[in-house]
């Protein structure tokens, strides 16, 4: 049986909430842009065959030569234009990924803590079960609240869990998916959404608290402040 797996990286985000001109997943994390970080795990992992990046069309060859060439992402086969929302950039990098592979790995270029765990974790989950997601379970109390910003109810949180990426699929299903919402106008937040509305079971492996995501300018003060525990972790 085929188990080429091929990563797709959305990195084509403008990061309005972050402010600034800079799209976030080229700000500095650790005096680097953002995608390198997720980059360099999915190059070192043994399981990733190759990668696709979709990039704003303006970046694109700023990624090719700054990102992609200056550092030897040598499983970087190609830089694809990315679309209006994640979704489209997603669903123009699957595209672009050859018939003979069997599963695909999504991740956000802007969840730089990436582990080769999860990347191996979770494509071995999809290539067993067909679809498998990265994500944390719920720890705080969940209110469910009106218009008014009165709480309605306390949901049970022992059954909710917070989806993250990496997320991996058949290739097959999240193609059909894909062009199936597409046609109909339907539109996601994540990739697991589309493949549950297909019809396709997805299962869960639990990740990390760090693999945060960062979206909004304090978010990069954490992922300063987790760059420097792994750092002083290491020299202990």
């Amino acid at each position: 049986m085929n188990t080429r797996t091929v990563a797709l990286v959305p990195a084509a985000g403008r990061g309005l909430r972050m402010g600034g001109s800079v799209p976030k997943q080229f700000l500095a994390l650790g005096g680097q842009p953002l995608v390198l970080h997720s980059l360099r795990v999915l190059q070192a992992s043994s399981i990733i065959d190759e990668i696709i990046l979709a990039v704003p069309q303006s970046e694109m060859d700023y990624c090719l030569k700054e990102i992609v060439t200056k550092h030897h992402f040598t499983k970087v086969i190609k830089v694809v234009p990315g679309g209006h929302e994640r979704q489209d950039s997603v669903r123009h990098a699957l595209e672009a990924v050859h018939d003979d592979v069997n599963v695909v790995l999504v991740h956000d270029a802007v969840r730089p803590f990436l582990t080769e765990s999860m990347v191996e974790e979770v494509v071995k989950a999809a290539r067993a079960k067909g679809a498998a997601i990265i994500a944390l379970p719920m720890k705080d109390t969940v209110k469910q609240v009106g218009v008014d910003h009165v709480i309605e109810r306390t949901v049970d949180r022992q059954s909710l869990w917070l989806a993250q990426t990496p997320q991996a699929f058949r290739r097959d299903w999240l193609l059909a998916a894909h062009r199936k919402a597409h046609a109909e106008g339907v539109r996601a937040t994540d990739d697991a959404y589309l493949i549950e509305w297909a019809g396709h079971p997805v299962s869960v492996v639990e990740g990390s608290g760090e693999n945060i995501k960062v979206t909004r300018p304090e978010d990069m003060v954490i992922g300063e402040a987790i760059l420097a525990s792994r750092k002083a972790s290491k020299n202990v």
